[in-house]
């Protein structure tokens, strides 16, 4: 929370600063920060001080050379002094120097944990629209993030920031960009970071706080009093917001009554002294609502990436989902929580330290996102632990993830045609949980997808609830997989496989360590990282045979055969392939025959072992033909010809490419006829037949008209 107010009209969607993401007019992707909604209130020194260092000479400046990275500025105060609001103020005021945006990231998680530096550098590449390679590691990341922004003219805010190790990677190397990091204490080890230490607010700009909330009048009959309530509330403006939510949802109210009421509050010996007042006013809220509402709150502290919607809320709560909304819209009303991608970060206490989010087009299923503010989560987690017994806390855990686990069945289903069994099953489930369409469905699944990976990340990490994190994890995996496609899912993808092997390996479960170890190698594969893929392979082939997995022992052994083909080693891979061949072949599993003998054959073809290739071609032809797969056979013979033609045999690679044609002609596939009668003409050129290869190339160009480039090799 900040000393900027916020206005009683609802705030636009564009004025929340949010977990990462570049400020232009509309917002894409994730965290777009706009302009600051409501009227900001005091701070003016700090602002005049902020913006006179961002034009003050840097050391290397003075000493005559360019400065070689972006100017850091830090605002520093406790949770609930208005830090990040001061930082959304100034770049607000900023906006116009800086045209490519404002990125916005925040480095702590909602418990306290420090965000890991891969996960901010993925959220900052996706708003700049960049892609971000799936398993990458934190330095390739962090490298790309540098890169694009050196390019660029803009504002970096990293909020939250728990050291310099976590702001130091993500500096530019660019000194037309600017740094606002946002921290409770100082930043030791960065170079010409230049420091704006907040505190309290003064009494004025505070009471003109209060009265916001208040009105004017109950402030004007009794200032001493309210001067009195901002001293208990030592000038912070999240406790003032609090105080003043409570004194608005109560118009007879004096404020005499409320800071006798706030004094009140016993306070926690434990909690430094520069944080009791914060406590005692989220005490007084807490404390005045009634139990069933109070409990609801507490049990926020659960809430994936410290979000909820009436859906989380309810689940959590085991109340309708209904009440859940109200008791949300009341909470919010009082200040204890924000509307995601509602209110700027102006206020810390109503308006939470931090990343919000965006919400899909139209009214998402379970409604309105709101976020725990961040000053008030270490609160309501304390309250947690001290009021709630811990079989209550796993049963509301539980129930939130089973709640999420069928909203992601339902997402995933309406993907599929009317009348599937997968459709028929969502049918008989409540409306609440159903989707109007596939449209809606990928708008919900968007707009929640860091809620959504979080609980996967907090089912994993609990441990007591391995079974159900499992099916959460599977159905996120199928729900991103049928609205986002496979490739542009690939990053949560990969995250989410290696939490099944987490959980696989702690369980002893070798055949879902297997399946995820297959996935995650594949990801490697396809990025690059054939090395990495490689290994894992090994690690799937192993587990596979403690699991007594033949399809997975299968698998594992083409795959690794796949690897030492990428890496150039024939020999390897020839052999792998051969292993894989035999349990197939053991198994009588004749479509995976067919593609190893045709594996076979290309790594045979590679390394200039033409018999063999030959022979492998030829064997893998037959399983097609054997299968009904005309194309395939088509396919196979012609690979068989180009062997033929590569050991100097031209005539038998005619006979066998005009037999290839045949069978393409019979399937019915004319792009593939047409690929190889353009293969057909290239070999009867070289023996010297330049009539029957213009015929054969006419023929192509008839087959799919006058643009027949790429098909040569089909």
């Amino acid at each position: 929370m900040t000393d900027q107010a916020v206005d009683f009209e609802e705030p636009s969607s564009e004025n929340r600063p949010s977990q990462a993401g570049p400020v232009p007019e509309e917002r894409t992707g994730h965290g777009i920060v706009g302009a600051v909604g409501g009227r900001f209130i005091g701070r003016q020194r700090e602002l005049r001080a902020l913006r006179a260092d961002i034009e003050r000479a840097g050391l290397d400046t003075i000493s005559g050379r360019k400065a070689p990275r972006a100017r850091v500025l830090l605002v520093a105060g406790r949770p609930g002094s208005g830090r990040t609001a001061l930082a959304a103020e100034l770049t607000r005021r900023l906006a116009d120097e800086y045209p490519d945006g404002v990125l916005w990231a925040r480095l702590t998680e909602p418990g306290g944990e420090p965000v890991p530096g891969d996960r901010t550098a993925r959220g900052l590449l996706e708003a700049l629209g960049a892609t971000a390679p799936a398993g990458a590691d934190e330095d390739v990341l962090t490298e790309m993030v540098r890169e694009a922004l050196a390019v660029r003219r803009c504002v970096l805010v990293l909020d939250d920031a728990a050291d310099a190790e976590q702001v130091d990677p993500l500096l530019p190397d660019n000194p037309e960009c600017l740094v606002v990091a946002v921290s409770q204490g100082p930043l030791t080890g960065i170079p010409d970071v230049r420091p704006c230490t907040i505190g309290g607010m003064d009494a004025k700009s505070a009471i003109e706080l209060l009265s916001r909330f208040t009105g004017s009048v109950r402030v004007t009959v009794d200032p001493q009093a309210a001067e009195s309530l901002v001293e208990e509330c030592g000038g912070q403006p999240a406790a003032m917001m609090l105080v003043g939510g409570w004194l608005a949802a109560r118009p007879q109210t004096s404020v005499a009554d409320a800071t006798k009421q706030l004094h009140g509050q016993s306070d926690d010996a434990e909690a430094p002294v520069g944080a009791r007042p914060l406590a005692r006013a989220f005490r007084l809220v807490h404390d005045s609502l009634p139990q069933s509402a109070a409990r609801l709150l507490r049990l926020l502290a659960l809430a994936p990436a410290g979000r909820a919607d009436a859906h989380i809320a309810s689940a959590l709560a085991g109340c309708s989902v209904s009440a859940a909304r109200s008791a949300l819209e009341e909470f919010a009303a009082l200040g204890l929580l924000h509307t995601a991608g509602g209110a700027a970060e102006g206020n810390e206490g109503a308006g939470g330290e931090g990343a919000g989010g965006q919400r899909a087009g139209g009214e998402p299923v379970g409604g309105e996102q709101y976020e725990v503010p961040g000053c008030l989560a270490p609160l309501l987690r304390a309250l947690v632990t001290e009021e709630e017994r811990p079989a209550e806390v796993q049963l509301a855990r539980a129930r939130m993830l089973e709640r999420t686990v069928r909203l992601l069945q339902s997402c995933r289903a309406v993907t599929e045609p009317e009348g599937s069994a997968a459709r028929r099953r969502i049918a008989g489930l409540p409306r609440a949980l159903r989707f109007p369409g596939a449209e809606a469905a990928g708008a919900w699944l968007e707009a929640r997808r860091p809620v959504l990976v979080a609980a996967a990340r907090i089912a994993v990490a609990d441990g007591e609830l391995d079974t159900l994190a499992r099916r959460l994890i599977s159905a996120l995996v199928r729900a991103l997989v049928a609205h986002r496609g496979t490739e542009p899912a690939a990053p949560e993808l990969y995250g989410l496989h290696q939490l099944v092997l987490d959980v696989a390996v702690r369980r002893g479960l070798h055949r879902e360590q297997a399946a995820a170890l297959l996935n995650l190698a594949d990801l490697d594969a396809r990025t690059g990282r054939t090395e990495d893929a490689l290994a894992r392979y090994r690690a799937a082939l192993d587990a596979g045979r403690c699991g007594n997995d033949p399809y997975a022992v299968a698998r594992a052994m083409e795959s690794v055969g796949g690897a030492h083909q990428e890496l150039g080693d024939w020999e390897r891979a020839a052999d792998w392939y051969g292993r894989a061949l035999s349990q197939r072949l053991s198994r009588g599993e004749r479509a995976d025959e067919a593609r190893l003998y045709g594996r076979l054959g290309g790594v045979h073809t590679y390394a200039g072992r033409y018999g063999e290739a030959l022979r492998s071609w030829r064997a893998a032809a037959a399983g097609y033909r054997r299968l009904g797969d005309l194309p395939g056979h088509a396919r196979a013979l012609s690979e068989a010809a180009r062997v033929q033609e590569y050991a100097g045999r031209p005539e038998e690679s005619l006979r066998t490419c005009e037999e290839a044609v045949a069978w393409a002609r019979r399937a019915g596939d004319l792009r593939l006829q047409a690929a190889l009668q353009l293969r057909l003409a290239d070999t009867l050129e070289r023996l010297g037949d330049a009539a029957a290869a213009g015929l054969h190339r006419a023929a192509a160009e008839r087959l799919l008209g006058e643009d027949v480039s790429g098909l040569r090799n089909p």
